[in-house]
Order: C-alpha cells, then sequence, then structure tokens
C-alpha cells in the first residue's frame, strides 16, 4: 500500500487490477465492471491516486459507450509496472519468509 501524508492509502492490488483494466479494455466504466466496482467509486479512485502522485496516468476521452474511451499515459504505464514489481517481489519475498513458520506450525499430514 501507499499512503499520502495523513496516512490514507491509495495504491493496492486492487488498484493495480484497475490500471491493467483499464489499459487492455481501454473503458474505465468496462475495466471497473470487471471488478464488480461502480464507475463513480472507479472514479473517485483514480483521482485520489493522481491527485495524491501529482500526475495524471489515465488520459480519459469523453464520448459514452461508444466513442469515449480510456488510456494509461505513459507515466501511468510505468506507474503500474513498477508497483507491479514491487508488489510481485514483495509477496514472493514474504511467502519465502512465511514458509518456515508454515512447516512448523501448519497442518500436518
Amino acid at each position: 500500500m501507499l499512503a499520502n501524508e495523513r496516512g490514507e492509502e491509495f495504491m493496492g492490488a486492487g488498484l493495480l487490477q484497475l490500471l491493467d483494466g483499464i489499459e487492455r479494455r481501454r473503458s474505465i466504466a468496462q475495466a471497473a465492471r470487471a471488478m464488480n466496482l461502480s464507475y463513480v467509486k472507479a472514479l473517485r479512485i483514480l483521482a485520489r491516486l493522481e491527485r495524491n502522485l501529482g500526475r495524471v496516468l489515465v488520459r480519459r476521452q469523453k464520448g459514452g459507450a461508444t466513442h469515449g474511451g480510456a488510456e494509461l499515459t505513459p507515466a501511468g504505464r510505468r506507474f503500474a509496472r513498477d508497483f507491479k514489481r514491487l508488489h510481485d517481489g514483495t509477496a514472493r519475498l514474504a511467502q519465502r519468509r512465511f514458509e518456515p513458520f508454515r512447516k512448523k506450525y501448519g497442518r500436518k499430514k
């Protein structure tokens, strides 16, 4: 998780999924729908992220279902890529660190 100076979290695995969905679907609404997230909530999440980072990560094109769209900016793609690397590396490290504990206290076969 990333948090601002007030301790408010604004970036986690769910937002990473949203950014990936926007990149693949070229639509905030479709990416949100695929996550069972409302469009309005997705917009709020993106606005908070961009406000806290101080940069635009998603380029939006108004126009509704047939003419609108969205895509990650170059900064958005870099941010998503770098955060995914960090997230995945942290998960691997946590798994390695947890393994001895699991062996010691996990369910016996």
